[in-house]
């Protein structure tokens, strides 16, 4: 029954944006950008648990990010742990 509710409001949306006019290519990106976004959200933007939800690699996943423009600092959410950045050596000034 959920399944069928699903594709019902699925089939509402896809019918909504052919009669806007939207190519198959701008729907899809949209789409894709949204899933990914969901996913990074629900996983408070750990790439490697997002990327394992969605079925593909992480570095696939880093590659879909850039290309679709997504700013993954707006979905890390609070309490997770900053990314590690290497420290420049010490000068001898």
């Amino acid at each position: 029954m959920a399944e069928q509710n699903l594709n019902g409001r699925l089939f509402m949306i896809v019918d909504e944006l052919v009669r806007r006019g939207v190519t198959l290519e701008q729907a899809r990106r949209e789409f894709e950008k949204q899933f990914i976004v969901a996913s990074l959200k629900t996983n408070r933007g750990n790439f490697c648990r997002s990327a394992k939800s969605l079925g593909v690699h992480r570095n696939t996943l880093r590659n879909k990010v850039s290309d679709l423009g997504i700013i993954v600092e707006d979905y890390e959410l609070p309490g997770r742990r900053p990314a590690r950045r290497k420290l420049a050596p010490p000068s001898d000034t």
